[in-house]
């Protein structure tokens, strides 16, 4: 018997146990208090009961008929008005699940004419997308021609159409899920678009294009998987900057980690380094979110928040599906939490490009120091046009460098606002550089010929920024080299830092924590004579959550009136950090 397989089968069932009964009789769900329900979640639901019994081959569950559930979800989601593609997306892979063909599918001989008529005409309906919503045609496509709804497969078309607009909007075959803004918002949805076609393709009833499509998709996923090594940090944290991390962050990453050694896309040889990261994410997954008393997911409570689109029940039923598919990886590649083997841990600093052209260069800035444990990641890419501190080109290190979710506010980060232009040296950079310094130290620079406000808008005709990051053990220093174009007034000047705690109860004592020193930021140089502000005490503003844990403190350096730039001069902000890092359970 596989542990791991039967853990992640016992996590599901307990999962859809506690949610089965916010079904409505329509096929609706229920949000949970304090929630508004979302129009794709019926999908969700179908999409989950459909991998629990393929896991499982089970049709009920807690006296629930799972068949007719699944039956009233997918009706649910085709009658839903709008109609979004994204929930009939999920239903029609939640439907394939039940069975390959319409002949061997009990959910199909459930569903009445009427119902049967309205998904045909909604699968052959699709817009054309530059963003992850192109997984969701995949997916309708392969459903419509696995069901034999229609003789034609797209299936093949539509990946190749995703993998061109990667190629026109990366340099190096990184997702950007386009969005407003200057382009290049590069974030988990990457991860979560190869995943999820992947899981498509494996449901395909022609295994034959299935297998020729597989080159193309490694070409893409093997550049997130050989990302995980420098990303994922040694208690378990995965992907933490942007948009929709969180939970996801490590659901998204597991699969498609298990993904990749089920096709053979790790080396042999890499196998037991993946399996330890495998198990380190799991692990932190287990016990940052999940309510073991009662088993389900806690992504939302007084304590910490989540994407805001996010329900806690589309993130139960999501994480249900996934427990379900880990389940059954986990025994065709033969993983037990005893299979992985730590590597050990080195100090390393490395900027992964996602794009390097004329007009941008953005990327991700990777550093862990051995020693005090401090490890981040450092996000230079847009933020989708609207600007929140999720996306903002600072480390990101839940627990050591917090920001609040969801918020927008510049963390370490000097914002400089010229009349209606509130301007960041976040979302792009030019001459993007990376190195090793004195002393076994990292550097990282880049500069913006033009500064970017937070609508993600080039403010021409200002000035120009230039930044230089140092790293070196767990001292970080940073300095921002402002120049003007024209004599202009500078509004406001602001940068602000804030400090939280961990999760009171879901947390692991291996996460790295600040210590009673803080941060220990020093203002080394300063052309805009800022000032310390009195500490803001926000423990009650609901507003300051992280996806991790409460946020207490906020405080800001801030010129609050007006100074005259002038050309010629260089304005400077030089500040170090050493922050005192120490673990939760120390």
């Amino acid at each position: 018997m596989n542990s791991f397989s039967e853990q992640c089968l016992d996590m599901a069932r307990s999962m859809l146990g506690h949610n089965l009964d916010s079904i409505n009789a329509d096929g609706t769900v229920t949000a949970i208090a304090g929630e508004s329900p979302r129009s794709d979640e019926p999908g969700h639901v179908a999409y989950a009961l459909g991998e629990y019994y393929r896991a499982t081959g089970e049709t009920t569950l807690k006296g629930h008929d799972l068949i007719d559930l699944a039956a009233r979800c997918i009706t649910a989601q085709a009658f839903t008005e709008p109609g979004g593609e994204n929930g009939l997306a999920y239903a029609a892979l939640g439907l394939l699940c039940f069975g390959p063909s319409k002949e061997r599918n009990p959910v199909w001989e459930r569903l009445v004419d009427e119902t049967r008529q309205r998904l045909d005409k909604q699968l052959l309906h699709r817009s054309d997308y530059d963003n992850y919503w192109q997984a969701f045609n995949v997916a309708k496509a392969v459903c419509r021609f696995s069901l034999g709804l229609s003789k034609k497969d797209e299936t093949s078309r539509l990946i190749e159409r995703m993998v061109e607009r990667i190629e026109q909007t990366s340099s190096t075959g990184f997702f950007d899920d386009a969005e407003p803004g200057i382009g290049g918002h590069f974030n988990l949805y990457g991860v979560m678009t190869l995943v999820f076609v992947r899981s498509a393709l494996q449901l395909h009833a022609n295994s034959a294009l299935r297998e020729r499509k597989l080159p193309t998709l490694r070409t893409y996923a093997e550049k997130y998987i050989k990302l995980m090594p420098d990303l994922v940090r040694a208690d378990g944290l995965g992907w933490a900057y942007g948009k929709a991390s969180g939970a996801y962050g490590q659901m998204h990453c597991i699969s498609l980690l298990l993904q990749g050694l089920r096709d053979g896309w790790i080396p042999d040889d890499q196998k037991p380094k993946y399996f330890d990261i495998l198990r380190r994410l799991f692990y932190y997954f287990f016990q940052t979110y999940l309510d073991q008393e009662h088993g389900f997911l806690d992504v939302r409570d007084e304590e910490r928040t989540a994407y805001a689109t996010h329900t806690t029940r589309m993130a139960n039923f999501d994480a249900a599906r996934y427990l379900c598919q880990w389940s059954r990886l986990a025994k065709v590649v033969n993983m037990t939490m005893e299979s992985g083997k730590a590597e050990p841990v080195k100090t390393t600093g490395r900027f992964v490009i996602f794009d390097k052209s004329n007009r941008k260069e953005q990327g991700l800035f990777l550093y862990r120091d051995a020693e005090s444990g401090l490890h981040f990641q450092l996000p230079l890419v847009s933020s989708g046009g609207a600007a929140t501190a999720d996306s903002l080109a600072f480390p990101h290190s839940p627990g050591v460098f917090d920001w609040p979710n969801n918020v927008y506010l510049p963390i370490m980060q000097p914002e400089l606002t010229f009349g209606e232009n509130v301007t960041l040296p976040s979302f792009y950079g030019q001459k993007c550089v990376t190195g090793l310094g004195l002393k076994n130290s990292f550097f990282f620079r880049y500069e913006q010929p033009e500064l970017i406000n937070t609508k993600e808008e080039l403010v021409r005709g200002i000035g120009s920024v230039k930044v230089q990051w140092n790293f070196s053990g767990n001292k970080i220093s940073a300095e921002f080299a402002y120049t003007v174009k024209n004599q202009v007034q500078l509004d406001k000047f602001r940068l602000c830092l804030v400090i939280g705690t961990p999760h009171s109860k879901y947390r692991l004592d291996t996460s790295p924590v600040l210590g009673p020193n803080g941060h220990r930021c020093q203002v080394l140089k300063d052309d805009f004579h800022a000032n310390w502000q009195e500490t803001e005490v926000v423990t009650a503003d609901p507003k300051f959550k992280t996806n991790y844990g409460k946020l207490h403190y906020v405080q800001s350096f801030v010129r609050d009136h007006p100074l005259i730039m002038r050309p010629g001069q260089v304005y400077r902000l030089a500040v170090s950090f050493e922050p005192d890092v120490t673990l939760i359970g120390a």
